[in-house]
């Protein structure tokens, strides 16, 4: 496809604001990495991720070596970004077929009832901060063709049930915002030669209060043999250093 044609098919459902380019819901070509694709055409993508901190080296070596992985720690520890560059490295050696992402449609209390467009326009903004660390990883337009050929995958968690993954590399994220039982059903989809990661923070869960379950599933699940629960701090934060400031007070 030339660059005109590209372009006159993204005027077709995006418009600008600023720099940014936001989509517009009513273009059933849109596509959350189209945007990915544009703005980062000729960027060159660093396959290995290094730690930044201790705990962070801890939950890189608990995910390379457990077949399931909690990791529980505050915004900004790195939990879906550590989690996310693993299963990428995972898939570029061959040692999965594919990566399943979930997380649940639960966010500040909104409901995908008021957000415009399908199913798949509705789940965009939530499954936003999976898009944009896979982009990082791989780059757009190797994203979209993965997720068009089935080889990633990112669902609701809703669309889990039932399901046995096996050959792959799961991430729940947000894991907070799942109930006991959610949780207890996605951690049972654990299949053969898959890992698991499942992140989330306790502390910011946007449920109502006791209905999240994963403090409860973590202190169940601490001493389970093959199994890793690894907790993150303030520490371990690698946002501006506000933000462990605020999360210590908040």
């Amino acid at each position: 496809m030339s660059k005109k044609s590209r372009k006159n098919k993204r005027d077709k459902f995006q418009h600008k604001h600023g720099n940014v380019i936001r989509p517009s819901f009513d273009d059933a070509d849109w596509h959350p990495m189209d945007e990915e694709i544009d703005r980062n055409r000729d960027k060159s993508y660093i396959k290995k991720v290094k730690p930044r901190t201790e705990g962070q080296r801890a939950l890189m070596e608990s995910i390379a070596s457990h077949g399931l992985t909690l990791a529980i720690g505050p915004a900004g520890t790195g939990k879906t970004y550590l989690a996310i560059a693993a299963a990428v490295e995972a898939l570029e050696a061959g040692k999965i077929e594919r990566i399943i992402l979930s997380r649940p449609a639960m966010e500040a209390g909104e409901s995908l009832g008021y957000l415009p467009g399908d199913m798949h326009e509705k789940m965009a903004p939530y499954l936003r901060p999976l898009y944009d660390a896979l982009g990082d990883r791989l780059g757009g337009k190797r994203v979209r063709q993965y997720m068009e050929e089935g080889t990633i995958e990112i669902a609701p968690v809703g669309f889990m049930r039932g399901r046995t993954l096996n050959n792959a590399f799961v991430v729940i994220d947000e894991a907070q915002n799942c109930t006991y039982v959610q949780l207890k059903m996605l951690l049972s989809r654990l299949g053969w030669h898959s890992t698991m990661v499942v992140t989330g923070d306790p502390a910011q869960s946007d449920l109502l209060d006791g209905m999240s379950g994963l403090a409860q599933v973590a202190d169940k699940l601490q001493n389970v043999a093959g199994i890793a629960v690894m907790r993150l701090n303030q520490g371990d934060i690698v946002r501006h250093p506000l933000v462990a400031e605020m999360l210590e007070v908040l």
